[in-house]
């Protein structure tokens, strides 16, 4: 059911609702009024009457004179003493309402019979009854002695006739019942035009949603001006349209990267191959024919492993375990010794044994392997690759900082360098084997951890690489989207993210 028709259907309901609890409550409160204000008008009748008949001689005829309506005078057993023309010659009161009146004043309603020609009618009337302690009642005469009263308790009632009380109630019910229709089916036509009117908005935004189409990246919704949750709505709905063409156009670049850099290696390959394949070529050109394919084949997997880690960190959860920030350093160092020493480089460890984090501890030690790689790729020869952890953020953080002492890298390309596939010097790196993504993945591993990743030039020359990573993890540590892990989100760094592989057995990519 549309969401219009629903709150129109709503507020009809609601509306109806109120209408018949305050229909109730303002005719329960008439008929009351209208009650206190019959019964007030029985009891100046009854305190006249009161006032009256003790002194009167024949109470009979007091009660016809004084008129307004039914009015009997009862004995204590109920039978009638006096009463209208009106009221009848039948008690109005049974025996045990009269006992009732005997005590004190009683309002009640009651059914009185009523001659209209020759037909009998049966009425409602107001009643008011109370006792009349010293009422003169009239005694039998006697031939030789003058009349005489004998003082007993008697029951006065005065009653009035209801039809104009009914009828009005009946006239009020009767209007509030014939007018709620019609007051309903407005408040649902309000109701109706209300809701299009703020749902017009939203139906305008479904369809330039649905009118987006997949190579539209610069497609917006448009924004009311009412400055209302709408227009909130719209600005959330343009900015996760915009991370999502930024996440889509970091994937095709990605792709395209990817495809751009599988293609050298595998170009290379099938050279090779066919230099290899032509008749007359010695042993030693088919050595070493096969020796650069096993290179390019080497390249390859380098390249398809750290597309695999990336994709994983894409994708999945790290599942963090305390660890020896000290020890992993040590033996991240002592794996990349061999290959420093190639290149007459040495390591220098400086890591407090005490410093632990929580963390993945393969995906810590490939970001390390990472920094050790471009260090030892960029340093030169006779210098030293230094190691560092120290706390950081007061003790809530561990530092590591791998320093280099080469040349550093030009100010321009600090803002891209965690970028994949990023290289400042695209033809020298993938001449030495560089895939373009390792100091990405170092970046996606701090970030993975809820730590980060900085780079940046030493003022004494060379390069400084730091992962700042949390002590302990929250309990919902996940990986992060690939669209978190751009540059916006990360320092850039100096570092070649296309040495991130050293050519030890000890290092992955």
């Amino acid at each position: 059911m549309p969401l219009r028709v629903r709150l129109t259907l709503l507020f009809a309901l609601g509306t109806s609702l109120v209408l018949v609890a305050a229909g109730v409550l303002f005719y329960l409160l008439l008929r009351n009024d209208l009650q206190n204000s019959v019964d007030a008008s029985l009891r100046t009748r009854f305190s006249i009457l009161a006032a009256q008949l003790p002194e009167a001689s024949d109470p009979e005829a007091e009660l016809k004179e004084a008129g307004a309506g039914p009015a009997q005078l009862l004995r204590a057993d109920g039978t009638v003493i006096a009463s209208t023309d009106v009221a009848g010659s039948a008690p109005l009161l049974d025996r045990d309402q009269v006992a009732a009146a005997r005590t004190g004043m009683t309002s009640l309603t009651l059914e009185m019979e009523q001659r209209r020609g020759t037909d009998t009618e049966e009425q409602d009337v107001r009643a008011l009854a109370g006792p009349l302690p010293s009422a003169p009642l009239p005694s039998a005469p006697l031939p030789t002695a003058p009349p005489r009263t004998t003082p007993r308790q008697t029951v006065l009632v005065v009653a009035t006739e209801t039809d104009l009380v009914d009828a009005a109630e009946d006239r009020i019910r009767n209007i509030m019942i014939a007018a709620m229709a019609p007051t309903v089916a407005l408040a649902g036509l309000a109701a109706w035009l209300l809701s299009g009117a703020a749902l017009r908005p939203v139906d305008r935004m479904r369809r330039q949603t649905a009118a987006i189409s997949e190579s539209d990246s610069a497609a917006e919704l448009d924004v009311p001006a009412t400055r209302d949750e709408i227009a909130a709505l719209a600005t959330t709905m343009n900015d996760l349209l915009r991370r999502l063409n930024a996440a889509r156009a970091r994937d095709r670049a990605f792709v395209a990267d990817a495809g751009h850099e599988l293609r050298t290696p595998l170009t290379n390959l099938k050279a090779e191959l066919d230099l290899a394949g032509r008749p007359g070529r010695t042993r030693d050109d088919l050595v070493e024919a096969v020796g650069n394919a096993a290179e390019e084949t080497d390249r390859l997997i380098r390249l398809a492993e750290s597309m695999l880690t990336l994709a994983r960190m894409d994708s999945g959860i790290v599942i963090p375990r305390r660890l020896s920030v000290g020890d992993l350093l040590d033996r991240a160092s002592r794996a990349a010794a061999g290959h420093a020493q190639t290149r007459d480089v040495t390591i220098r460890t400086d890591a407090d044994r005490t410093l632990t984090v929580d963390a993945e501890p393969d995906l810590l030690r490939q970001a390390v392997d990472n920094l050790l790689a471009n260090a030892i790729r960029h340093a030169p020869p006779g210098t030293a690759v230094e190691v560092r952890a120290h706390p950081a953020e007061g003790g809530a953080a561990v530092a590591v900082q791998v320093r280099d002492h080469g040349p550093g890298f030009p100010p321009d390309f600090l803002p891209h360098a965690f970028e994949r596939f990023r290289r400042s010097d695209s033809a020298r790196t993938r001449d030495h084997g560089g895939t373009g993504l390792g100091l990405a993945i170092v970046a996606a591993t701090a970030h993975a951890h809820h730590g980060t990743a900085t780079a940046s030039n030493h003022p004494d020359g060379g390069a400084v690489v730091a992962v700042t990573l949390p002590t302990s993890q929250p309990p919902d540590v996940g990986i992060p989207d690939s669209g978190t892990l751009d540059s916006g989100t990360l320092d850039s760094g100096t570092l070649d993210p296309g040495t991130d592989d050293p050519e030890t057995d000890e290092s992955s990519a």
